[in-house]
């Protein structure tokens, strides 16, 4: 049995039991299978994401998918270089919404060697289009089903769109962000990781001023 009809009977099984989180079912909806991808301003990328199911590793792992001209390219092209991993898709209102943020974060930490790399877990054609439509600055990589392998490697195969990994120069995963990345957020982390590129902080010190800064930021309740 190929894995296109495997993927079909997981999205089936997936919403005739809906057994396991919406978060599995939005992000296997991104498969080839996914006939009917999630309405453009539907509300389900907004639905919070349940723990991953598998631990994240320490280290960042190793997949290659193909890039905008089709050539296939690896992880490890990157070595060296602070990454900035989002996973994001076409019909995900807020990873639409990050795009402007990566753009202006690609630009501006260029020269600290931090690398921005979107990976798509979307039809091809579709990343395409609104890849050129809203002129990505940086490196895009897209996959269909080997999109969301790619998700499962970071321990993060279940979850919904859109994710984020910071990984440091020596390819060590700093933090995981799940949802929508805000500039602010995104500056924090990205100093953050370089602080342990330095030397000036450890990954633990770092996730606790990561952790520290986010909590800061979020809105007061009333």
């Amino acid at each position: 049995m190929s894995r296109t009809v495997n993927a079909v009977l997981i999205a089936v099984s997936v919403v005739a039991a809906a057994t396991i989180g919406f978060g599995a079912y939005r992000l296997i909806q991104a498969r080839p299978v996914a006939a009917t991808p999630p309405a453009a301003d539907s509300a389900q990328s907004e639905v919070p994401a349940a723990p991953p199911a598998t631990p994240v590793p320490e280290m960042r792992p190793v997949f290659s998918l193909a890039d905008r001209d089709g050539k296939k390219r690896s992880i490890t092209e990157w070595d060296g270089k602070t990454l900035v991993v989002n996973f994001w898709a076409t019909w995900c209102p807020p990873c639409r919404r990050e795009i402007p943020m990566l753009k202006a974060l690609s630009a501006a930490r260029a020269a600290q060697d931090v690398v921005v790399i979107g990976v798509a877990v979307d039809f091809r054609d579709q990343v395409l289009a609104y890849a050129e439509k809203e002129s990505i600055n940086y490196p895009v990589l897209i996959g269909e089903e080997d999109g969301l392998d790619a998700a499962t490697a970071f321990g993060l195969g279940s979850m919904g769109l859109p994710f984020t990994v910071f990984i440091d120069a020596k390819g060590r995963i700093v933090t995981i962000h799940l949802g929508e990345l805000r500039a602010d957020q995104a500056d924090l982390i990205v100093d953050a990781v370089l602080g342990v590129n330095s030397g000036a902080l450890t990954i633990e010190q770092a996730k606790g001023r990561i952790t520290a800064g986010m909590n800061a930021s979020e809105p007061k309740k009333s």
